[in-house]
């Protein structure tokens, strides 16, 4: 027995376990279930999958079976028209016409939504007490109308009954409880009719309506054993084989076939044909958001708009997590593939419902056309990776042709990714200080760290360049460790009162080891944390990566500050400021360049001033390249200063002269 119900007390209650296992069974039973009829034994999830094939079933029938229900409702008030109880009759048969019809209609709407992929126990429930009810309704004929109807009447309600019961045995046919529920009450009320008249022929009319019900609840049971028994093997078959098990798409190895046949054709008779490659643009957002659940709705959705967008003949595959593809065999024209990709983009335009939220998705697309891009299926597969690549780049919703100019530089960028991965090992990453002065007292407080590749044939590589690549391919987790093991062994050495600010990536907080790495750092080199300052951007507060502002408090906690950079270029810069304690926000140089000239610009730095003086929030101005702009800076009361004027990145070994107090006066004493 169960701990629940050791915990609850029923263990030593007599019949608890009789209790326990009725209930158990009546909840089989009337969701459907055929263990409780000695089937086949099924987990939730896959009697998920047979209630959904079992109701998509019913819903097929149920048009036409409601549809007939509201026609026999009006034959038998036409027949009953001149009986005693033609009054009950007439109300019996709007009653059950109108109940008919309104419930056809919903069936029709609901085969124009998605198949579901699961049904719950709930639903079953409903749909048994539902065949119940109607069959109630037609049970109560026989019973109240038989015994006053003339002897045609009584012919119609007879042959009524027998077509309900027919009806119901198929409509339900395999689902057998519900199928017992919608019969039972129509042969129950029919064989006490029959019964109760002592006429010898009504009686035999009983025995044959009790054999005719008695065949057909086998029938039913028959076919339902077997329908079940066909699901659960063509569900395993499809489940390991070919099918993605969430979105009932082919997955990767029926894309993969798909593919091969593709290219047969193109052998034998020159059929050509497009590759769609699809990437979902912000799916992990949805995910850290609402949660793994809801991004698996979202894909369902996602995966029946797609298909909604294919010609007949023609599946979209989901051959990754949050990536679709789709063959367009026997293409004609370009313009063909680029008409059914502008369908999926397009297919975005509505929000989608998860949770009861609204969420906007986007999809870029890449294309690849067979055999202009390739013959064979490496080539296919590798040409629309980059053509989807270069449309990601783009920005959401971008549908882009590979062009041969995207190889060279996916090669390119390939064998730079290879170099970066033993940068570190060959010693060829170094870091460069740029230091911040104090507008006030003249002095340097703290340098920036700035990463740099020296890279031993193309030479200087620039940041823009590699660390993208490096966040890419998670290269940015070792890379960040090592930047901040070596600025915290620079920084050891600086008098006490300066400090070092080190830019993070909104990848490495995808990585909750970098707390610890920043733990480990600060200890080995025996620095306080207030020294260390974390320098982030606001688009990485808003980025994927859900995990940042956790990180980002325990940092807090631990004692080292924080920058926000690039201050005034995002789109929540005050909705930061509030929620986390910066120790300064730095303004970006596009502001500084032109305050001198532009109005706005001057506005926009004294403003922020301001706001950060009111805030107790430190300031930086980044890009200060001449003496009028760092005068400018001063009368406007920001804190410090950083660019060209002040002083370019140098080596560490460069830092001691520039700490100097007499040098720094006599350099910024102007």
């Amino acid at each position: 027995m169960n701990l629940r119900v050791k915990a609850n007390g029923w263990a030593n209650r007599p019949g608890s376990g009789m209790r326990m296992f009725l209930s158990t069974y009546f909840k089989q039973l009337f969701a459907g279930d055929l263990a409780a009829f000695g089937g086949p034994q099924t987990d939730e999830s896959l009697a998920g999958h047979i209630r959904a094939e079992q109701i998509c079933l019913v819903l097929g029938y149920s048009t036409g079976i409601m549809l007939a229900n509201a026609c026999n409702a009006v034959v038998l008030a036409v027949a009953l028209w001149h009986s005693p109880n033609w009054i009950y009759a007439l109300v019996w048969a709007a009653a059950v016409a109108t109940g008919a019809l309104a419930f056809g209609l919903h069936a029709h709407s609901a085969r124009r939504i998605t198949k579901p992929q699961f049904v719950s126990r709930k639903t079953m429930y409903r749909l048994v007490r539902n065949a119940f009810v109607l069959g109630t309704a037609w049970g109560i004929v026989p019973v109240a109308f038989f015994t006053n109807a003339s002897s045609g009447a009584q012919l119609v309600i007879t042959c009524l009954c027998a077509g309900m019961l027919a009806g119901g045995a198929f409509a339900f046919a395999t689902i057998p409880v519900a199928a017992i529920a919608f019969t039972m009450p129509i042969f129950l009320g029919t064989a006490i009719c029959l019964g109760r008249n002592g006429d010898f022929v009504y009686l035999l009319v009983a025995v044959l309506v009790v054999v005719y019900g008695a065949v057909l609840l086998r029938a039913v049971f028959v076919n339902a054993f077997e329908f079940t028994r066909r699901i659960i093997a063509q569900f395993h078959a499809e489940q390991s084989v070919r099918q993605d098990p969430l979105t009932h798409l082919p997955n990767r190895f029926a894309f993969n076939e798909t593919l091969a046949d593709a290219l047969r054709r193109l052998a034998h008779s020159g059929e050509e044909f497009a590759v769609l490659l699809l990437d979902l643009d912000r799916f992990k957002e949805i995910n850290d958001k609402f949660g793994h659940p809801a991004g698996d709705e979202f894909l369902v959705q996602v995966a029946a708009r797609l298909q909604r967008c294919t010609r007949a003949a023609e599946h979209v595959a989901r051959i990754g997590g949050d990536e679709f593809a789709l063959i367009m065999a026997n293409l004609t024209r370009a313009e063909d593939a680029l008409e059914v990709a502008e369908k999926f983009v397009a297919a975005f335009a509505e929000p989608f419902l998860i949770e009861g939220c609204e969420v906007v998705g986007a999809m870029s697309v890449g294309i690849v056309l067979a055999p202009r891009d390739g013959n064979t299926s490496p080539d296919l597969l590798k040409h629309v990776d980059i053509a989807l690549y270069r449309a990601k780049k783009a920005g959401p919703g971008t549908i882009c042709f590979f062009e041969a100019t995207d190889d060279r530089s996916a090669r390119d960028r390939k064998a730079l990714q290879r170099d970066l991965e033993l940068a570190i090992e060959r010693d060829e990453l170094f870091l460069v200080y740029q230091p911040f002065l104090d507008v006030r007292h003249n002095r340097i407080t703290g340098f920036e760290a700035l990463l740099r590749w020296q890279h031993p044939v193309r030479g200087l590589v620039p940041p823009s360049v590699f660390i993208p690549i490096a966040e890419e391919t998670g290269l940015i987790h070792q890379i960040g460790e090592w930047v901040i093991r070596r600025a915290c062994a620079t920084l050891s050495t600086w008098p006490a009162n300066v400090r070092m600010a080190v830019n993070f990536s909104a990848a490495q907080f995808h990585n909750s080891g970098i707390l610890q790495t920043v733990v480990q750092a600060l200890g080995d080199s025996g620095v306080s944390p207030r020294r260390l300052e974390i320098e982030i951007t606001e688009s990485m507060l808003i980025s994927k990566y859900g995990s940042a502002s956790s990180i980002l408090n325990a940092l807090l906690q631990l004692g080292v500050t924080v920058a926000l950079d690039d201050f005034g270029t995002g789109f929540s810069s005050l909705t930061y400021l509030r929620k986390l304690p910066f120790s300064r926000i730095k303004i970006d140089q596009s502001f500084i360049r032109d305050m001198l000239t532009q109005p706005d610009c001057a506005a926009i730095v004294k403003s922020v001033i301001g706001l950060a003086q009111d805030l107790r929030i430190g300031v930086v101005a980044e890009g200060v390249e001449t003496t009028d702009q760092l005068e400018y800076l001063r009368q406007t009361n920001c804190d410090e200063v950083q660019g060209y004027l002040i002083g370019r990145p140098i080596s560490a070994d460069q830092i001691a002269a520039l700490l100097d107090p007499r040098k720094q006066r006599s350099t910024h004493a102007a």
